[in-house]
Protein backbone atom coordinates (compact mmCIF):
# COMPACT_ATOMS: atom_id res chain seq x y z
CA UNK A 1 0.00 0.00 0.00
CA UNK A 2 1.33 3.36 -0.99
CA UNK A 3 1.69 5.89 1.74
CA UNK A 4 0.97 9.48 0.81
CA UNK A 5 2.29 12.32 2.88
CA UNK A 6 0.13 15.37 3.26
CA UNK A 7 2.15 18.45 2.43
CA UNK A 8 1.17 21.59 4.30
CA UNK A 9 -0.50 24.15 2.07
CA UNK A 10 1.43 27.39 2.08
CA UNK A 11 -0.48 30.65 1.92
CA UNK A 12 -0.02 32.81 -1.15
CA UNK A 13 2.90 35.27 -1.15
CA UNK A 14 0.59 38.23 -0.43
CA UNK A 15 -0.35 36.60 2.89
CA UNK A 16 3.24 35.65 3.79
CA UNK A 17 4.84 39.04 3.16
CA UNK A 18 2.01 41.58 3.51
CA UNK A 19 1.81 44.46 1.08
CA UNK A 20 5.26 43.88 -0.45
CA UNK A 21 4.43 40.24 -1.07
CA UNK A 22 1.14 41.19 -2.71
CA UNK A 23 2.90 43.71 -4.97
CA UNK A 24 5.55 41.20 -5.98
CA UNK A 25 2.98 38.47 -6.61
CA UNK A 26 0.59 40.67 -8.61
CA UNK A 27 2.81 43.22 -10.35
CA UNK A 28 6.29 41.67 -10.57
CA UNK A 29 5.82 37.89 -10.92
CA UNK A 30 8.26 37.68 -13.86
CA UNK A 31 10.50 39.95 -15.92
CA UNK A 32 8.03 40.88 -18.65
CA UNK A 33 5.27 41.69 -16.13
CA UNK A 34 7.77 43.86 -14.25
CA UNK A 35 8.65 45.75 -17.45
CA UNK A 36 4.98 46.27 -18.25
CA UNK A 37 4.32 47.52 -14.70
CA UNK A 38 7.22 49.96 -14.86
CA UNK A 39 6.11 51.22 -18.28
CA UNK A 40 2.57 51.84 -17.03
CA UNK A 41 3.89 53.63 -13.94
CA UNK A 42 6.06 55.83 -16.18
CA UNK A 43 3.00 56.76 -18.25
CA UNK A 44 0.48 57.15 -15.42
CA UNK A 45 2.41 58.74 -12.56
CA UNK A 46 3.06 62.18 -14.17
CA UNK A 47 -0.60 62.89 -15.05
CA UNK A 48 -1.71 61.43 -11.70
CA UNK A 49 0.69 63.71 -9.82
CA UNK A 50 -0.47 66.68 -11.88
CA UNK A 51 -4.10 65.88 -11.04
CA UNK A 52 -3.37 65.50 -7.32
CA UNK A 53 -1.51 68.78 -7.31
CA UNK A 54 -4.42 70.51 -9.06
CA UNK A 55 -7.19 68.82 -7.04
CA UNK A 56 -5.62 68.86 -3.55
CA UNK A 57 -2.29 70.60 -3.08
CA UNK A 58 -3.03 73.83 -4.96
CA UNK A 59 -6.80 73.82 -4.50
CA UNK A 60 -8.87 76.58 -2.91
CA UNK A 61 -11.29 75.29 -0.29
CA UNK A 62 -12.99 78.45 1.00
CA UNK A 63 -14.30 81.59 -0.65
CA UNK A 64 -17.41 83.59 -1.52
CA UNK A 65 -16.73 84.17 -5.22
CA UNK A 66 -14.42 83.14 -8.02
CA UNK A 67 -12.04 85.97 -7.05
CA UNK A 68 -10.95 83.90 -4.02
CA UNK A 69 -9.74 81.04 -6.26
CA UNK A 70 -6.33 80.86 -7.86
CA UNK A 71 -5.76 79.77 -11.42
CA UNK A 72 -3.32 77.01 -10.45
CA UNK A 73 -5.63 74.66 -8.56
CA UNK A 74 -9.20 73.50 -8.28
CA UNK A 75 -11.80 75.81 -6.78
CA UNK A 76 -13.64 73.56 -4.34
CA UNK A 77 -14.94 76.71 -2.65
CA UNK A 78 -17.54 76.73 -5.43
CA UNK A 79 -18.79 73.30 -4.34
CA UNK A 80 -18.84 74.30 -0.69
CA UNK A 81 -20.71 77.53 -1.44
CA UNK A 82 -23.33 75.67 -3.49
CA UNK A 83 -23.42 72.43 -1.49
CA UNK A 84 -26.93 72.98 -0.11
CA UNK A 85 -28.25 73.49 -3.61
CA UNK A 86 -26.46 70.36 -4.82
CA UNK A 87 -28.15 68.33 -2.08
CA UNK A 88 -31.58 69.95 -1.59
CA UNK A 89 -32.23 71.76 -4.86
CA UNK A 90 -34.61 74.69 -4.33
CA UNK A 91 -36.14 73.22 -1.19
CA UNK A 92 -36.85 75.88 1.50
CA UNK A 93 -33.79 76.12 3.79
CA UNK A 94 -35.90 76.28 6.96
CA UNK A 95 -37.31 72.82 6.09
CA UNK A 96 -34.01 71.07 5.42
CA UNK A 97 -34.54 69.13 8.66
CA UNK A 98 -37.26 67.07 6.97
CA UNK A 99 -34.93 65.87 4.24
CA UNK A 100 -32.14 65.31 6.76
CA UNK A 101 -34.52 63.14 8.80
CA UNK A 102 -35.33 61.09 5.69
CA UNK A 103 -31.61 60.67 4.94
CA UNK A 104 -30.99 59.59 8.56
CA UNK A 105 -33.84 57.05 8.42
CA UNK A 106 -32.56 55.68 5.11
CA UNK A 107 -29.01 55.35 6.46
CA UNK A 108 -30.34 53.62 9.60
CA UNK A 109 -32.36 51.14 7.55
CA UNK A 110 -29.39 50.32 5.32
CA UNK A 111 -27.12 49.88 8.35
CA UNK A 112 -29.69 47.67 10.06
CA UNK A 113 -30.15 45.47 6.99
CA UNK A 114 -26.38 45.09 6.66
CA UNK A 115 -25.96 43.82 10.23
CA UNK A 116 -25.85 40.01 10.04
CA UNK A 117 -27.58 39.12 13.33
CA UNK A 118 -29.96 41.98 13.99
CA UNK A 119 -33.16 40.82 15.78
CA UNK A 120 -36.33 41.44 13.79
CA UNK A 121 -34.46 41.89 10.54
CA UNK A 122 -37.40 40.57 8.52
CA UNK A 123 -39.78 43.14 9.96
CA UNK A 124 -37.18 45.84 9.33
CA UNK A 125 -36.92 44.81 5.68
CA UNK A 126 -40.72 44.82 5.37
CA UNK A 127 -40.83 48.34 6.82
CA UNK A 128 -38.09 49.43 4.40
CA UNK A 129 -40.18 48.24 1.45
CA UNK A 130 -43.69 49.18 2.56
CA UNK A 131 -43.43 51.71 5.38
CA UNK A 132 -40.46 53.89 4.55
CA UNK A 133 -41.56 55.12 1.06
CA UNK A 134 -44.88 56.68 2.21
CA UNK A 135 -43.24 58.04 5.36
CA UNK A 136 -40.46 59.65 3.30
CA UNK A 137 -42.98 61.09 0.86
CA UNK A 138 -44.99 62.60 3.72
CA UNK A 139 -41.90 64.16 5.27
CA UNK A 140 -40.57 65.61 2.00
CA UNK A 141 -43.85 66.64 0.39
CA UNK A 142 -45.77 67.57 3.51
CA UNK A 143 -49.46 67.47 4.31
CA UNK A 144 -51.33 66.09 7.35
CA UNK A 145 -49.81 68.65 9.68
CA UNK A 146 -46.66 69.52 7.71
CA UNK A 147 -46.22 72.41 5.33
CA UNK A 148 -46.63 71.29 1.73
CA UNK A 149 -43.58 71.81 -0.47
CA UNK A 150 -44.30 71.76 -4.21
CA UNK A 151 -42.37 69.22 -6.23
CA UNK A 152 -41.19 72.10 -8.44
CA UNK A 153 -38.82 72.99 -5.59
CA UNK A 154 -37.38 69.48 -5.29
CA UNK A 155 -33.97 68.93 -6.79
CA UNK A 156 -30.37 67.94 -6.37
CA UNK A 157 -29.26 64.71 -4.77
CA UNK A 158 -32.56 64.46 -2.91
CA UNK A 159 -34.55 64.30 -6.15
CA UNK A 160 -32.08 61.80 -7.66
CA UNK A 161 -32.53 59.49 -4.67
CA UNK A 162 -36.32 59.88 -4.72
CA UNK A 163 -36.53 58.91 -8.40
CA UNK A 164 -34.03 56.05 -8.08
CA UNK A 165 -35.46 54.53 -4.90
CA UNK A 166 -39.03 54.81 -6.15
CA UNK A 167 -38.09 53.11 -9.39
CA UNK A 168 -36.23 50.33 -7.58
CA UNK A 169 -38.97 49.64 -5.03
CA UNK A 170 -41.82 49.43 -7.55
CA UNK A 171 -40.03 48.14 -10.67
CA UNK A 172 -38.77 44.94 -9.00
CA UNK A 173 -42.15 43.45 -7.91
CA UNK A 174 -43.78 44.55 -11.16
CA UNK A 175 -40.92 42.96 -13.09
CA UNK A 176 -41.35 39.72 -11.14
CA UNK A 177 -45.04 39.60 -12.02
CA UNK A 178 -44.28 40.29 -15.69
CA UNK A 179 -41.62 37.57 -15.76
CA UNK A 180 -44.05 35.07 -14.26
CA UNK A 181 -46.71 36.24 -16.70
CA UNK A 182 -44.43 35.75 -19.69
CA UNK A 183 -43.83 32.13 -18.60
CA UNK A 184 -47.51 31.57 -17.86
CA UNK A 185 -49.42 28.81 -19.62
CA UNK A 186 -52.42 31.13 -20.03
CA UNK A 187 -52.16 32.59 -23.56
CA UNK A 188 -53.80 35.91 -22.71
CA UNK A 189 -51.51 36.64 -19.75
CA UNK A 190 -48.42 35.47 -21.61
CA UNK A 191 -49.29 37.57 -24.69
CA UNK A 192 -49.96 40.67 -22.58
CA UNK A 193 -46.65 40.27 -20.75
CA UNK A 194 -44.71 39.79 -23.98
CA UNK A 195 -46.29 42.83 -25.64
CA UNK A 196 -45.71 44.98 -22.56
CA UNK A 197 -42.06 43.96 -22.16
CA UNK A 198 -41.15 44.26 -25.81
CA UNK A 199 -42.95 47.60 -26.20
CA UNK A 200 -41.19 49.31 -23.29
CA UNK A 201 -37.81 47.83 -24.17
CA UNK A 202 -38.11 49.12 -27.73
CA UNK A 203 -38.23 52.81 -26.80
CA UNK A 204 -35.54 54.91 -25.08
CA UNK A 205 -36.17 56.28 -21.59
CA UNK A 206 -35.85 59.87 -22.79
CA UNK A 207 -38.86 59.29 -25.08
CA UNK A 208 -40.84 57.73 -22.23
CA UNK A 209 -40.17 60.74 -20.00
CA UNK A 210 -41.13 63.15 -22.76
CA UNK A 211 -44.37 61.30 -23.47
CA UNK A 212 -45.22 61.08 -19.75
CA UNK A 213 -44.66 64.81 -19.32
CA UNK A 214 -46.22 66.17 -22.52
CA UNK A 215 -48.63 63.57 -23.91
CA UNK A 216 -50.09 61.97 -20.77
CA UNK A 217 -52.00 65.11 -19.68
CA UNK A 218 -53.79 65.05 -23.05
CA UNK A 219 -55.39 61.69 -22.20
CA UNK A 220 -56.82 62.61 -18.80
CA UNK A 221 -60.07 64.34 -18.01
CA UNK A 222 -60.16 68.12 -18.24
CA UNK A 223 -59.44 69.66 -14.85
CA UNK A 224 -57.40 66.68 -13.64
CA UNK A 225 -53.75 67.59 -13.27
CA UNK A 226 -51.06 64.99 -12.62
CA UNK A 227 -47.92 66.23 -10.92
CA UNK A 228 -44.88 66.38 -13.20
CA UNK A 229 -42.72 64.42 -10.76
CA UNK A 230 -45.40 61.75 -10.42
CA UNK A 231 -45.56 61.42 -14.21
CA UNK A 232 -41.79 60.97 -14.33
CA UNK A 233 -41.96 58.32 -11.61
CA UNK A 234 -44.66 56.40 -13.47
CA UNK A 235 -42.65 56.50 -16.69
CA UNK A 236 -39.47 55.30 -14.96
CA UNK A 237 -41.30 52.46 -13.18
CA UNK A 238 -43.03 51.22 -16.34
CA UNK A 239 -39.79 51.43 -18.32
CA UNK A 240 -37.53 49.72 -15.77
CA UNK A 241 -40.05 46.99 -14.92
CA UNK A 242 -39.74 45.67 -18.49
CA UNK A 243 -35.96 45.31 -18.14
CA UNK A 244 -36.36 43.83 -14.66
CA UNK A 245 -38.82 41.27 -16.03
CA UNK A 246 -36.23 39.93 -18.46
CA UNK A 247 -33.62 39.77 -15.70
CA UNK A 248 -35.96 37.78 -13.45
CA UNK A 249 -37.01 35.55 -16.36
CA UNK A 250 -33.36 34.67 -16.90
CA UNK A 251 -33.11 33.69 -13.23
CA UNK A 252 -36.24 31.55 -13.50
CA UNK A 253 -34.85 29.72 -16.52
CA UNK A 254 -31.65 28.98 -14.60
CA UNK A 255 -33.52 27.16 -11.82
CA UNK A 256 -33.42 23.39 -12.47
CA UNK A 257 -36.68 21.73 -13.47
CA UNK A 258 -36.39 19.46 -10.46
CA UNK A 259 -37.13 22.40 -8.15
CA UNK A 260 -40.52 22.84 -9.80
CA UNK A 261 -41.15 19.13 -9.46
CA UNK A 262 -40.14 19.27 -5.80
CA UNK A 263 -42.82 21.88 -5.15
CA UNK A 264 -45.42 19.73 -6.88
CA UNK A 265 -44.30 16.67 -4.90
CA UNK A 266 -44.79 18.59 -1.65
CA UNK A 267 -48.34 19.42 -2.67
CA UNK A 268 -47.72 23.13 -3.10
CA UNK A 269 -49.89 25.15 -5.43
CA UNK A 270 -48.32 27.38 -8.09
CA UNK A 271 -47.97 30.51 -6.01
CA UNK A 272 -46.70 28.72 -2.92
CA UNK A 273 -44.10 26.77 -4.89
CA UNK A 274 -42.97 29.95 -6.61
CA UNK A 275 -42.82 31.98 -3.43
CA UNK A 276 -41.06 29.39 -1.26
CA UNK A 277 -38.92 27.33 -3.65
CA UNK A 278 -38.40 28.68 -7.17
CA UNK A 279 -38.49 32.47 -6.92
CA UNK A 280 -35.96 32.79 -4.05
CA UNK A 281 -33.44 30.75 -6.06
CA UNK A 282 -34.16 32.71 -9.24
CA UNK A 283 -33.67 36.06 -7.51
CA UNK A 284 -30.45 34.84 -5.92
CA UNK A 285 -29.09 33.80 -9.31
CA UNK A 286 -30.16 37.11 -10.84
CA UNK A 287 -28.62 39.34 -8.14
CA UNK A 288 -25.78 40.67 -10.39
CA UNK A 289 -28.18 41.53 -13.20
CA UNK A 290 -30.73 43.07 -10.81
CA UNK A 291 -28.10 45.31 -9.24
CA UNK A 292 -26.79 46.20 -12.69
CA UNK A 293 -30.32 47.33 -13.63
CA UNK A 294 -30.54 49.37 -10.42
CA UNK A 295 -27.23 51.07 -11.19
CA UNK A 296 -28.43 51.87 -14.70
CA UNK A 297 -31.63 53.31 -13.25
CA UNK A 298 -29.70 55.46 -10.79
CA UNK A 299 -27.63 56.96 -13.59
CA UNK A 300 -30.60 57.40 -15.93
CA UNK A 301 -32.32 59.72 -13.47
CA UNK A 302 -30.24 62.53 -14.98
CA UNK A 303 -32.52 62.38 -18.05
CA UNK A 304 -35.37 64.05 -16.15
CA UNK A 305 -33.78 67.39 -17.04
CA UNK A 306 -35.63 67.30 -20.38
CA UNK A 307 -39.00 67.58 -18.57
CA UNK A 308 -37.91 70.39 -16.28
CA UNK A 309 -36.85 68.45 -13.17
CA UNK A 310 -33.51 69.44 -11.66
CA UNK A 311 -31.68 66.40 -10.41
CA UNK A 312 -28.08 66.46 -9.20
CA UNK A 313 -26.58 66.90 -12.67
CA UNK A 314 -29.10 69.56 -13.69
CA UNK A 315 -28.55 71.48 -10.46
CA UNK A 316 -24.82 71.62 -11.23
CA UNK A 317 -25.64 73.31 -14.54
CA UNK A 318 -27.85 75.81 -12.73
CA UNK A 319 -25.04 76.57 -10.28
CA UNK A 320 -22.60 77.11 -13.14
CA UNK A 321 -24.87 79.83 -14.55
CA UNK A 322 -24.24 82.00 -11.47
CA UNK A 323 -22.14 85.00 -12.62
CA UNK A 324 -20.16 84.89 -9.37
CA UNK A 325 -18.93 81.36 -10.15
CA UNK A 326 -18.39 81.21 -13.89
CA UNK A 327 -15.78 78.85 -15.31
CA UNK A 328 -15.74 76.01 -12.76
CA UNK A 329 -17.52 73.30 -14.74
CA UNK A 330 -14.65 70.83 -14.19
CA UNK A 331 -15.06 70.97 -10.42
CA UNK A 332 -18.85 70.66 -10.69
CA UNK A 333 -18.77 67.63 -12.98
CA UNK A 334 -16.05 65.95 -10.92
CA UNK A 335 -18.15 66.38 -7.79
CA UNK A 336 -21.27 65.02 -9.47
CA UNK A 337 -19.30 62.11 -10.93
CA UNK A 338 -17.85 61.31 -7.51
CA UNK A 339 -21.32 61.24 -5.92
CA UNK A 340 -22.66 58.94 -8.64
CA UNK A 341 -19.59 56.71 -8.31
CA UNK A 342 -20.00 56.39 -4.54
CA UNK A 343 -23.61 55.24 -4.80
CA UNK A 344 -23.04 52.92 -7.79
CA UNK A 345 -19.89 51.41 -6.29
CA UNK A 346 -21.72 50.91 -2.99
CA UNK A 347 -24.53 49.01 -4.73
CA UNK A 348 -22.00 46.90 -6.60
CA UNK A 349 -20.09 45.97 -3.44
CA UNK A 350 -23.31 45.16 -1.59
CA UNK A 351 -24.39 42.83 -4.39
CA UNK A 352 -21.07 40.99 -4.07
CA UNK A 353 -21.58 40.75 -0.30
CA UNK A 354 -25.13 39.47 -0.82
CA UNK A 355 -23.99 36.86 -3.33
CA UNK A 356 -21.41 35.52 -0.88
CA UNK A 357 -23.90 35.51 1.96
CA UNK A 358 -26.54 33.62 -0.02
CA UNK A 359 -24.06 31.21 -1.59
CA UNK A 360 -25.13 27.67 -0.66
CA UNK A 361 -22.19 25.80 -2.16
CA UNK A 362 -23.95 24.45 -5.25
CA UNK A 363 -21.75 26.37 -7.71
CA UNK A 364 -18.65 24.70 -9.06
Amino acid sequence: MAIYELQPTLPPPCQRSGVLGWLRHRLFPNWWSALLTLALLYLLLPPLWHFLQWALLSATWQGESRAACSSEGACWAFIGHRLNQFIYGFYPPELYWRINLVFALLASLIAGLLLPRLPGKGRLGLFALLGFPPLAWWLIHGGAGLEVVSTNLWGGLMLTLVLALTGMVFALPLGVLLALGRRSKMPVIAAFSVVYIEFWRAVPLITVLFMASVMLPLFVTTGVEIDKLLRAMIGIILFQSAYMAEVVRGGLQAVPKGQYEAGAALGFNYWRAMGLIVLPQALKIAIPSIVNTFISLFKDTSLVLIIGLFDLLAISKVALADPAWLGFSTEAYLFVGLVFWIFCFGMSRYSIHLEGKLHTGHKR
